[in-house]
């Protein structure tokens, strides 16, 4: 009978019950509200499932990120060799190739005038770069935090990675790629408090069509006057180019599909859980977890009107022919920023139809927020 409850209570004195504090499941309970916002209302279920269920995972079972050598077996936790590849910047890197693989730069090259909106864009980085030295960052710290405003996911995981600030990596990439979901939500009031309804109801013209040798020297030309003033882009851009090469060629069939479907999609389930599995209570619910969310928040939303602002800009010099919408989309989420420009668009305008037209500030948004991590990391003189 001793035996019995000795073994019964072994096996009680196991579960996670016994050991998990208030924070993990404060923790739980914000992963299964991310699922529920990626399975019941679609926000983008393709990053926030993956990141709400590494959540989930490591506050019930925290050896799940365990390093090898800390582990009684020697083996480690499974998601943290998946999180050793975000480290070294590998995954960040495949998923720019599948990006480029799955996007049509054709909008950008027919409208070169979408690179300004797209730069435009990126002023909410530097504002909150600047914000996060008043916050008590340092100087790597604070570049890492800042460039959440890009809402670029595999950016800010590359950049935090290239300035050894693994220690925040983990809320730096969920904010990251919270920010990125929650695009639909967090965009329209600022696109609607910044334009007057004339200016949502403008109607762009028609873009030029592209020819199929413009589409192939594109990446090429791109790489190469990009990497050459910033050489530490190449990881990024030369992924993200090479991607777009494969599609645009059309001689390397199997490989764009591959680079766009599969092997994106084996990235994204790895990337995404490991992310997610960064958030242990103990790591996430810190004052600095708070300082960053709320500085990523910023950034995106200065971006976005920054976006806008110079969208009315272009649109008073261009005497009305653009609408100021698509500025918003110069952040980088793609093409979730483009669609939402069109739906703001389609809400004053049923007949308006701006989402090519914004799928060029888009695409320039991807290119400006890995040249703005690369300028981080030329001047801290990381490569």
């Amino acid at each position: 009978m001793e035996y019995i409850v000795t073994t019964m209570s072994n096996l009680i004195h196991q579960t996670a019950f016994f050991n998990l504090t208030w924070g993990n499941y404060l923790m739980i309970a914000i992963a299964c509200f991310f699922l529920y916002l990626a399975i019941r209302h679609g926000f983008e279920p393709l990053l926030l499932t993956p990141i709400a269920f590494g959540m989930l995972l490591v506050n019930i079972y925290p050896d799940i990120m365990l390093h090898a050598e800390d582990a009684a077996n020697g083996v480690g936790g499974l998601l943290y060799y998946f999180y050793k590849l975000d480290e070294l910047a590998i995954l960040p890197s495949l998923i720019f190739m599948g990006v480029g693989a799955m996007t049509d730069f054709g909008p950008l090259i027919s409208n070169p005038k979408s690179f300004l909106l797209g730069a435009a864009a990126q002023f909410g980085i530097f504002a909150a770069y600047f914000g996060a030295i008043l916050l008590g960052f340092n100087d790597m710290a604070a570049a890492a935090v800042s460039i959440i405003g890009g809402a670029d996911g595999p950016t800010s995981i590359f950049l935090a990675g290239k300035l050894g600030q693994t220690a925040i990596m983990g809320p730096i990439a969920v904010a990251a790629y919270s920010y990125m979901s929650l695009v639909p939500i967090i965009q329209p009031p600022f696109m609607k408090l910044f334009t007057t309804e004339k200016e949502r109801k403008i109607k762009m013209g028609q873009l030029r069509p592209v020819s199929k040798l413009e589409k192939i020297l594109f990446p090429i030309v791109v790489t190469i006057v990009v990497c050459l003033i910033l050489p530490t882009t190449a990881p990024l851009v030369g992924m993200l180019m090479l991607g777009n090469l494969f599609r645009e060629s059309g001689v390397v069939r199997q490989l764009t599909e591959t680079a766009s479907n599969a092997l994106m999609y084996i990235v994204v389930i790895l990337l995404g859980t490991s992310v997610g599995a960064t958030t242990s209570a103990e790591a996430f619910l810190n004052l600095d977890t708070l300082k960053i969310v709320a500085l990523g928040l910023a950034a995106f939303v200065f971006g976005t009107i920054a976006g806008i602002l110079f969208g009315k800009i272009m649109c008073i010099a261009t005497h009305g022919k653009v609408n100021p919408l698509i500025g918003s989309a110069g952040v980088s989420a793609v093409p979730m920023a483009a669609r939402v420009s069109q739906k703001v668009g389609a809400e004053a305008d049923p007949t308006n139809f701006l989402l090519m037209h914004a799928m060029g500030p888009n695409v320039a948004g991807v290119i400006g927020t890995a040249v703005a991590a690369g300028t981080f990391m030329a001047i801290f003189g990381v490569f």
